[in-house]
């Protein structure tokens, strides 16, 4: 089968375990994962969830660099939840966000965060995502919501 996905056309991940899902996805972390010093840690296909750890440095911050600036952290929770859908899709759906909402419960300064994305509903072409920041300490920082188109591989 081929990919909607531009990174993942090459792929045929229909017989592929979680373990190898996860090692695919760590081995094409788009640019923008890389910015954030994000590190993709885990994945479930099946439940459709995705864990992230983010370290925030003080060039993400202001506030004389004691808070994270929250497209930064938007960015984070957005990546999670993407790679939950990408996850569920089993490498084979793009997954355009339609909609995004964020919630910031509290100021976060330098240091790391964990991202929790999942997906609350999959549907034939649109997909409701969650997710969620925590500190270290497992204080709350950010909450998401976000609905998704499916792409799906284009039959020949």
């Amino acid at each position: 089968m081929s990919s909607a996905h531009p990174d993942f056309a090459h792929v045929d991940a229909d017989r592929l375990t979680d373990a190898d899902l996860l090692k695919i996805l760590k081995a094409t972390a788009p640019e923008a994962s890389k910015t954030l010093n994000g590190e993709l840690l885990d994945i479930d296909s099946d439940r459709g969830i995705a864990r992230f750890r983010f370290e925030i440095v003080p060039a993400f911050c202001h506030s004389n660099g004691k808070i994270c600036q929250g497209g930064f952290l938007t960015g984070m929770v957005d990546t999670a939840m993407a790679n939950a859908a990408i996850a569920k899709g089993r490498l084979a759906v793009a997954v355009p966000t339609l909609e995004l909402k964020i919630s910031f419960f509290e100021a976060m300064g330098p240091g790391v965060v964990f991202a929790e994305g999942r997906v609350m509903r999959w549907g034939g072409t649109v997909g409701f995502l969650d997710g969620e920041l925590k500190d270290e300490k497992g204080r709350l920082i950010v909450h998401a919501t976000s609905t998704i188109k499916i792409v799906r591989p284009k039959k020949a």
